[in-house]
C-alpha cells in the first residue's frame, strides 16, 4: 500500500506526519491511562465491587462497537485530519462530565463520561491507525506502528502520575472531588490538540486500489464484492479483539492489583507494563522488517505473553506483579503486527476493513470486565488466567490465520 505519490520519493516527507500522529497516539494512551487511576478511586469512594469499578473501562471501550463503523463513514466524508480534530472535541466533552460525576458521586454519570471519551477514542483510533498503516510501504508498517506504540504506552503511566502530582495525595487518600482541577487542565490540553490537529499539515493518503480512479490496483481485492470475503481480515479482527482485551488488562489493572496486594504507593507500579512495552517497540523499530517479518514478531510475542500470563498466576504474590511485564512485552508488537497482517490486500475495502478492526477494540471493554468478575470470584492473581486462551488464539493467527485467502 502506498499514498498517491511514490513512497520512495516521498519517504522524507513522512517525518512530520509521524511526529504529529505520534502526539495523537500519546493522547490516546493518556486518555486510557486515566482509567487505571479512576478504577481504584471509584471502588474506594463509592464502596463498589471490582466488577462494578471495571465498568468504567467497559464504558470507554464499548463506544468502539457502536461507533467503529460510523467513524469510517465520517473519515470518508471529511478526511482523516478533520476526523482527528473532531475526536479531540469529543474527548474534551467526556472529560468535562467527569467533574459533575465526581461532585454527584454518581457511577452512572461516570460511565456516561467514560463512554463519551470513548467516542473520541474511537474516532481518533479509526483515523490514526489506518493512516499510519498506509502512510508508507506495508512491509514496514509494523515499524511505524512501533514508533507510535512508544508514544502511546509511555502516556499510560503518565496519566495516573499526573493526577497524583496535581492532586498531591496518595490514591488511598483521594476524594472524588479532588480530580476537578487536573481534569480542567486535561480538558484545556485536549481542546488545544483538536485545534492543532485541524491546522496540522497532514497529507491525505489512500491504500493501493482504494481509489477507483487510480491506476494502482490490488489484484486480490479487485473481484471481491464484500468485506466478508477476506478471511485473513476476519480472523485478524478476532485476534485484535482478544489482544486489546488482554493488553488493557496488563495496563489497566496494575494500580488495582498493587492495591490488592497491599503494596505501598500503588500508582508507581503503573510503569511496569508501559516500560516493558516500550522495550518491545524499540525492538520492533530495530528489527522489523530487516531481521524479522511482522508474522515472526507476532509469534515471538505470543509465546512471551503466554509465559508471562502463566508466571503471574503461579509465582508468589509479591513477585507475580513483575511478571505482568512479560505480558506487556509480548503485547508490544501485537498491535503493530496485527494491523498490517489483517489489512494487507484489502484494496477498495480498506476503510471498511479498518472499521472492523476499530470495532474489535471493544475487546478492551469485555475482557477487563470479565477479569473484574473473576477477581471477585477467585482473587486478583488467579483472574489473570483470562489471558491464556487469548494468547493461544493470537499464536494461531500468527502461524496460520493471517495466511488464509479465498480465490
Amino acid at each position: 500500500m502506498t499514498n498517491k505519490q511514490d513512497v520512495n520519493s516521498q519517504s522524507k516527507n513522512f517525518v512530520v506526519p509521524l511526529i504529529i500522529v505520534g502526539v495523537m497516539f500519546f493522547a490516546i494512551g493518556f486518555a486510557l491511562g486515566i482509567n487505571s487511576y479512576i478504577i481504584p478511586l471509584l471502588k474506594k469512594s463509592l464502596d463498589i465491587s471490582s466488577a462494578e469499578s471495571y465498568l468504567v473501562i467497559a464504558a470507554t471501550f464499548s463506544a468502539f462497537l457502536i461507533f467503529g463503523y460510523p467513524a469510517s463513514l465520517v473519515i470518508g466524508k471529511i478526511g482523516y485530519k478533520r476526523t482527528m480534530a473532531l475526536s479531540f472535541l469529543m474527548f474534551a466533552l467526556g472529560f468535562y462530565l467527569f467533574i459533575p460525576s465526581a461532585q454527584m458521586e454518581s457511577l452512572p454519570l461516570f460511565l456516561v463520561a467514560s463512554f463519551i471519551s470513548g467516542m473520541g477514542n474511537t474516532f481518533l483510533q479509526a483515523s490514526v491507525n489506518p493512516y499510519i498503516t498506509i502512510l508508507g510501504p506495508m512491509e514496514s508498517a509494523a515499524k511505524r506502528m512501533s514508533y507510535m506504540g512508544i508514544a502511546n504506552k509511555l502516556a499510560w503511566p503518565i496519566a495516573p502520575l499526573f493526577l497524583a502530582l496535581i492532586i498531591g495525595k496518595n490514591v488511598e487518600n483521594v476524594s472524588l472531588t479532588d480530580i476537578n482541577i487536573p481534569f480542567y487542565i486535561i480538558i484545556g490540553v485536549f481542546v488545544l490538540l483538536g485545534v492543532l490537529a485541524l491546522l496540522a499539515k497532514l497529507p491525505e493518503v489512500k491504500a493501493a486500489g482504494e481509489d477507483e480512479n487510480s491506476d494502482d490496483v490490488c489484484l486480490y481485492a479487485e473481484n471481491k464484492t464484500s468485506i466478508w470475503q477476506f478471511p485473513h481480515l476476519l480472523l485478524g479482527v478476532i485476534a485484535l479483539f482478544l489482544y486489546v482485551g488482554v493488553e488493557t488488562v496488563s495496563l489497566g489493572t496494575l494500580v488495582d492489583y498493587a492495591t490488592s496486594l497491599g503494596l505501598p504507593n500503588p500508582e508507581y507500579y503503573a510503569w511496569i507494563a508501559p516500560i516493558a512495552m516500550v522495550i518491545g517497540y524499540i525492538c520492533g523499530v530495530v528489527l522489523i522488517p530487516k531481521y524479522l517479518s511482522q508474522a515472526t514478531a507476532l509469534k515471538i510475542c505470543g509465546f512471551t505473553a503466554l509465559f508471562g500470563s502463566l508466571m503471574v498466576v503461579f509465582s508468589p504474590q509479591d513477585l507475580s506483579i513483575y511478571f505482568i511485564a512479560f505480558i506487556a512485552l509480548g503485547c508490544s508488537l501485537m498491535w503493530p503486527a496485527l494491523w498490517p497482517l489483517a489489512m494487507t490486500d484489502l484494496g477498495k475495502f480498506t476503510k471498511a476493513g479498518s472499521s472492523l478492526m476499530v470495532i474489535a477494540i471493544v475487546g478492551g471493554a469485555l475482557i477487563p470486565t470479565v477479569y473484574g468478575f473473576m477477581k471477585d470470584a477467585v482473587g486478583a492473581q488467579a483472574a489473570y488466567w483470562i489471558c491464556v486462551p487469548c494468547f493461544l488464539y493470537i499464536l494461531y493467527y500468527g502461524f496460520k490465520g493471517h495466511k488464509i485467502r479465498t480465490k
